[in-house]
């Protein structure tokens, strides 16, 4: 099962972002859990300066912008 970390304080930004991944994921057929992290220093220590960010199974992929779903379908898949 694929892990999908949302890190934010739990914006609008950081809620939009949760959905597209929650979309692009089941479009894809991909299995995930998805994680809300809303500590800054866990945050900071992904190395995003600004929110929202995504980490997929321990890897950041995009942060400080929602990335479309298209985007977020690659990511999965790779």
């Amino acid at each position: 099962m694929t892990t999908v970390k949302i890190l934010g304080s739990g914006c609008a930004n950081c809620r939009k972002l949760e959905a597209v991944a929650r979309e692009a994921a089941a479009s894809a057929g991909v299995e995930a859990e998805f994680v809300k992290v809303t500590d800054m220093k866990t945050i900071v220590d992904y190395g995003v300066l600004s929110t929202p960010g995504l980490v997929i199974d321990e890897k950041l992929v995009s942060s400080g912008r929602i990335p479309t779903q298209a985007e977020v379908k690659q990511w999965l898949a790779a």
